[in-house]
């Protein structure tokens, strides 16, 4: 099993707070024989008729000397982990967990705002301080 990113106990807490209930941690996805591993799998009750929300959360920290490696490594994880979610439970929806400060400092400047467009980046915007979440997008 992978290791945790050093924010996953924050990202948690910043959830069981937004009244989500964590499910799975890591939640283990599995194509033909390779074993993935998403840092988190929450639902959250929205109404009787709705049902249940269902999300997976990838953390990613940003702390390397290349903040446009740890972007590019981030991408691709996500495009990969989606389209394995997409095919093993298509009610659920992923989400890319970013510090607030790596929002503004990527996601606010030109090559994040392409990203978010032309990959369909789904983001959760988090304080770790406060373990709180910030912003959801879209």
């Amino acid at each position: 099993m992978p290791a945790r990113d050093i924010y996953h106990d924050a990202v948690k807490n910043a959830l069981l707070k937004d009244s989500w209930t964590i499910t799975d941690d890591p939640l283990h996805l599995k194509w033909g024989q390779k074993d993935m591993y998403v840092d988190l799998g929450a639902q959250q009750l929205l109404a009787a008729e709705q049902g249940n929300k269902k999300i997976a959360v990838e953390i990613k920290s940003f702390v390397s000397p290349s903040e446009m490696q740890d972007l590019k490594d981030a991408i691709g994880g996500f495009v990969m982990y989606r389209a394995v979610i997409g095919r093993l439970e298509p009610e659920r929806t992923l989400y890319l967990a970013v510090r607030d400060n790596v929002f503004t400092a990527l996601f606010e400047e030109p090559i994040g705002k392409l990203l978010i467009e032309t990959a369909n980046l789904y983001l959760l915007v988090f304080n770790p301080d406060s373990e709180t979440i910030v912003q959801w997008i879209p």
